[in-house]
């Protein structure tokens, strides 16, 4: 597999990751993930490359104001208060929030809590258990409308995940796999929602014969349109690599293909380290290709970004990074419709711990050094 240009972890058993800070300025845990040289001047890698874990925050079964009265003809009108930006939700189940429970006397504890475990996080549906997806997701859905916020969810069971590599696994088939979207849909509710749907699935399709791209990118497809059709103000994403994967052209119409179009725009940078400046660059220029309604907009991952990605490409986990800017649904970008902390910081891709795992002394190293 060449080496692809995000990093996603090896998924746990836990549903999905909650996580994390600022930059510039789960069911399972899932498998490492890579960074290679695009074979495309506009993006890095590739080929797939692991996504990021989703942690132990994973998901585990367990109104307008009323208008005013018209003012008269001479009576000055005064200017609405924009509404207030929505806020993120923050799943109080993670591997780095057990950590710092378990851990009150430890030295980094107070650095890890302040600056990861308080942040709202991605929550992650990567194992193929379609008998309790339903639940889980609901468990997620139902804790943030009960604070009025705002969840981040990954659905990551696409089959050939990661072209075999260390995030290999999903449904065994596309026909599964879209019993298991069903499912997933089924519990998201009624209120607004992020969804990540299957980072790496359409940048990382060149392990692919040409026919089992297409169906994959239909599957993609119709995933959105059934996430959409369950919840209207489900805002579903779909995966745009990095800006140093695909060109912006090569990746725009795959995402054409996938339905992209009709959906709430695109993700990037999951689990990669690439800086924010420059996937804000590579987003919009994506989405003036992909075309489609004038809100289509792109959401980037920023929790390991702060430093940018090494110069040597490197991805498994590498010395001198930090966490990136806050998880936020206020970016004040045009286009730019939230930075996200998709990947857990403190997750390890599977050099500084197990592909997945919570490695204090890197989440340490990742939040101190910022």
């Amino acid at each position: 597999m060449v080496v692809a240009a995000s990093a996603v972890v090896a998924v746990a058993t836990a549903a999905g990751t909650m996580t994390a800070l600022g930059e510039d300025g789960a069911d399972d845990r899932r498998a490492a993930r890579h960074d290679a040289p695009r074979t495309d001047p506009s993006a890095a890698g590739s080929a797939g490359s692991p996504l990021p874990s989703p942690s132990a925050t994973s998901a585990t079964p367990s109104g307008s104001p009323s208008p005013s009265a018209s003012p008269t003809p001479s009576a000055t009108r005064k200017p609405r208060a924009a509404a207030a930006p929505a806020r993120l939700y923050h799943h109080p189940e993670s591997q780095v929030l057990d950590w710092v429970h378990d851990h009150p006397d430890d030295p980094r504890r107070a650095v890890v809590e302040s600056r990861i475990a308080s942040r709202p996080a991605a929550v992650w549906f990567a194992d193929y258990a379609p008998g309790t997806l339903t639940s889980r997701v609901r468990a997620v859905t139902s804790g943030a409308a009960a604070q009025g916020r705002v969840p981040v969810l990954v659905a990551y069971a696409i089959p050939d995940r990661d072209c075999g590599g260390a995030s290999e696994g999903g449904a065994p088939d596309l026909d599964a796999y879209a019993g298991w979207i069903d499912r997933f849909a089924a519990g998201l509710g009624s209120r607004e929602t992020v969804v990540i749907l299957e980072p790496d699935s359409i940048a990382q399709t060149d392990c692919l014969s040409a026919d089992r791209r297409d169906a994959r990118l239909a599957a993609l497809a119709r995933a959105g349109r059934v996430l959409r059709a369950a919840n209207p103000k489900a805002r579903v994403y779909y995966d745009a690599g990095h800006s140093h994967w695909n060109s912006p052209a090569h990746q725009a119409a795959l995402l054409r293909q996938a339905g992209a179009a009709s959906s709430a725009g695109i993700f990037s940078n999951v689990s990669n380290f690439r800086r924010t400046a420059d996937e804000i660059v590579y987003d919009r220029q994506v989405l003036d290709l992909l075309g489609g309604p004038p809100g289509l907009g792109a959401v980037i991952d920023t929790s390991r970004n702060g430093n940018g990605a090494p110069a040597d490409g490197e991805w498994c986990d590498p010395d001198g990074r930090t966490i990136g800017r806050a998880p936020t649904l206020d970016t004040g970008e045009p286009r730019i419709d939230g930075y996200l902390w998709v990947k857990l910081p403190g997750e390890s891709d599977g050099c500084k711990g197990a592909a997945g795992e919570f490695s204090p002394s890197y989440a340490y190293e990742l939040a101190s050094s910022s």
